[in-house]
């Protein structure tokens, strides 16, 4: 699927515009009592989401797919640690955090029911039919809610105003399209531009060589220490060994006063411990993705040096307002 920014969603005639839910994507088959729940990878997951199998089951529809994203609300947001939280090996365990924070399945495509194939039609009559089974089997249903779907352009760039920084960004559909026709041009994903000003607390040498591999980023929290949040590596080849020199002038330990790298965490890899810690005297605005749990979820994009910003002025506070208000959309 292409990939854009917010400022480039498709506009024009022949486009649905879709939330873009941050979840684990999920197939649902319903064959009267048996539901089988399939990951976009093809993995079984209804042993992680048995509040969702019994949603499920308990369908008007006694045959139907349906294609969904598995989302997990905490507090009136989205949280996507209790999310996979749920891949966890023991039922007990599982069952306790459905209890705890139940699963909500976001259904954006109904590929059949009642033994009909709905795949080799175009996305404008699969959205009515999914409307016209939503409204028979959704109601009693809290756990699954229809994504909302539009063909105004307006609407569809103004979720990002009404949501905050929790949307994940938007799918642009060719309302002509039939369902994974293989045609990148048939949906573009629109991502919402995000970025932070963060510390570098340190480095890490790219494995092999001498030269730096990523800058470990840091954010100040309420109690007036250095979070490691993650790392950025987009550096151009050119520039590496002026930012050896420049970052290695600057060692100096401890790097991180709170959560340091190579910490316990579900991150953690073989390569943890191998960091350089340096002074935090160098500011970088970077471009995330997401950020969950104190963390970049993934690596950043180095933006610009911001020489002109305090270290001091880059805390927590700043992603204060990413967190989740998408659920409003529902």
């Amino acid at each position: 699927m292409e990939a854009r920014s917010a400022e480039n969603i498709p506009a024009g005639d022949g486009w649905q515009y879709e939330p873009k839910w941050d979840g684990f994507r999920c197939i649902a088959f319903r064959n009267g009592e048996k539901i089988y729940l399939q990951s976009k990878a093809g993995q079984p997951l209804a042993r992680y989401f048995p509040d969702i199998a019994d949603a499920v089951a308990k369908l008007r529809a006694q045959q139907c797919v349906l294609d969904g994203e598995f989302v997990v609300p905490v507090g009136g947001a989205l949280s996507f640690d209790e999310l996979q939280l749920r891949l966890h090996p023991a039922a007990s365990r599982v069952q306790k955090l459905a209890k705890a924070h139940p699963a909500m399945y976001i259904v954006f495509d109904l590929l059949g029911e009642s033994g009909r194939s709905y795949l080799n039609r175009s996305l404008r009559e699969r959205r009515q039919l999914l409307e016209k089974f939503a409204r028979s089997n959704f109601r009693s249903a809290k756990a699954l809610r229809l994504s909302p779907a539009t063909t105004d352009y307006r609407t569809a760039s103004g979720w990002f105003k009404k949501v905050g920084g929790d949307l994940d960004g938007i799918i642009a559909k060719r309302l002509d399209a039939s369902y994974a026709s293989g045609e990148r041009t048939a949906a573009v994903k629109v991502k919402q531009i995000r970025s932070a000003d963060c510390v570098v607390g340190g480095f890490r040498y790219a494995r092999g060589t001498r030269l730096i591999g990523s800058l470990l980023l840091g954010l100040y929290g309420e109690d007036g220490l250095l979070h490691h949040v993650g790392f950025t590596s987009a550096f151009k080849a050119s520039e590496r060994r002026a930012l050896t020199r420049k970052f290695e002038t600057l060692r100096k330990p401890p790097g991180f006063t709170g959560n340091a790298p190579g910490g316990p965490s579900r991150w953690s890899t073989d390569r943890s411990g191998e960091w350089q810690p340096v002074a935090p005297k160098t500011v970088v605005e970077v471009a995330y993705d997401h950020f969950t749990g104190g963390r970049f979820r993934h690596g950043t994009k180095l933006l610009r040096w911001r020489s002109d910003k305090a270290p001091r002025q880059c805390t927590m506070d700043q992603m204060a307002h990413r967190e989740g208000k998408s659920l409003v959309l529902l």
